[in-house]
This record gives structure tokens, sequence and C-alpha cells, in this order.
């Protein structure tokens, strides 16, 4: 950290999910501009990246334990962060399926599970915890490109497809009930990246989305109500 910036005036984002992909990545970039991050991992993981990462910037960065359909670790959370503000809430977790596999084809076990992880628990991870974000900050969630519905114009990856729109809508009503707050509220589409869950087969690599989608973060900070941008600051259809 710079000498002259006092720890009063370093900013905090608290990052859900940032044990690998993405998640690690952002908490690298904006660790790397000054800020200070707490970065989920999930209960039993182990040593993950984030931890080697720790270890790089000692007392700038904590690391707290969560899965995100678990409410019950929700609440905890909730209750160890008592007490905190950040300036930013970004909940970047996510999971996919087959993605030859159609809506007629998927089982009603897999069809929830990839709504429960996308949709419904990233939204109630937003809902438990907006309260620790101050009232200029931003709440974001990682959104996806291929959650457009005017842009699907190829099909495949249906039940991926359909759980990040519902996120979008959702979101979208999450906004429209605080939509007289200053703060600022993004849907984030990172493009396709060469990830674990992205696979190999990806457009870009973490390099070329993360540190634009960190600035178009950035950048949105202060811009009162809910956009849908890519990483290059786009905006994406609905």
């Amino acid at each position: 950290m710079p000498s002259n910036i006092s720890k009063q005036t370093v900013r905090t984002i608290l990052l859900i999910a940032a044990s690998r992909g993405l998640g690690l990545a952002m908490a690298e970039e904006f660790l790397k501009k000054g800020w200070n991050v707490v970065g989920t991992v999930r209960a039993g993981s182990g040593r993950t990246k984030l931890h080697d990462l720790a270890d790089r910037f000692r007392e700038r960065l904590e690391i707290e334990t969560l899965d995100i359909c678990e409410q019950s670790q929700v609440e905890a959370l909730r209750l160890r962060l008592s007490g905190r503000v950040f300036d930013m809430l970004f909940v970047n977790a996510g999971t996919t399926n087959d993605k030859s596999e159609t809506i007629g084809d998927v089982t009603t076990e897999e069809f929830v599970r990839v709504m429960v992880t996308n949709a419904l628990c990233p939204m109630r991870v937003v809902e438990s915890l907006q309260d620790f974000v101050s009232a200029n900050g931003l709440i974001g969630v990682m959104s996806s490109g291929q959650g457009s519905v005017a842009n699907n114009v190829t099909g495949m990856r249906e039940v991926y497809r359909g759980s990040k729109a519902a996120l979008n809508q959702f979101m979208r009503s999450y906004a429209a009930r605080n939509s007289g707050t200053p703060r600022a509220m993004v849907l984030m589409a990172p493009g396709w990246v060469r990830t674990e869950m992205g696979g190999p087969e990806a457009l870009l690599s973490i390099d070329e989305s993360v540190p634009n989608l960190v600035n178009v973060l950035l950048k949105k900070q202060g811009n009162a109500g809910l956009e849908y941008l890519d990483y290059l600051g786009r905006t994406v259809p609905w």
C-alpha cells in the first residue's frame, strides 16, 4: 500500500467466491489497486490460491468461509461481519452444466442445482449482506452475456442461460425495490474466459477480462441505479 494512503481512506470489497478463476483474479486486481479485500472460500477447500495471495498481501486480505447455498452459513457470516462497512459487495459464485443439455433433457435435480446456485443463492447473499455496503457503495453480481434474452440467437447452454436470465430478472426486481438508494448496482458479463468453468476454448484470458472488469466496477461507483455491463463497460441488452 502506498505510504501516503492512511488506513482510514483505504476502500474495501467483500468478494464472495474468490478462491479461484475470476474471483481470485478480481481479488488480486483490487489489491494491486490499493483496496483491502475480504474474500470467501468454501469450507473444506483446504489451502487455496487465495491463501497464497493472502501471504503476499498481509493484513490487506482476509479470508472467510462461505457456501452461498447454505443460508445458515450466510447468516453466520453476517454475524461475523457485524459492524463492518464495505465500499463494494460483489457476488461471483456460480456453476454450470453440460452445455449440450437441452431443457428437454435436463433432470429436475440438475435444473434445480443450477438455478439455485446461479439465481437464488446470489440474490439471497445480496439481500442478507446489503446492510454492510456504504450508502454510496456498489452491489454487483457476476452474470453472463448468455443471460441476455435478446442476444440468444445460437441456443446451447440452455439451463445456464436460463439461470443467468433469472438472476438478471431478480436483480432488476431488487433494484426496483431499492430505487431510492444512491447505491450503484451492476450485473457484470465478464466475457467467455478461459477458467475451469469457461473451459480451454474460451476466447479471453483472465488477464484480458478481469483488469478491464474491475475498471468498469470502479467507474460505476457513485452512479446510482442498475446496469448490465460487459467487461469493457458496454451495455448488454436484456
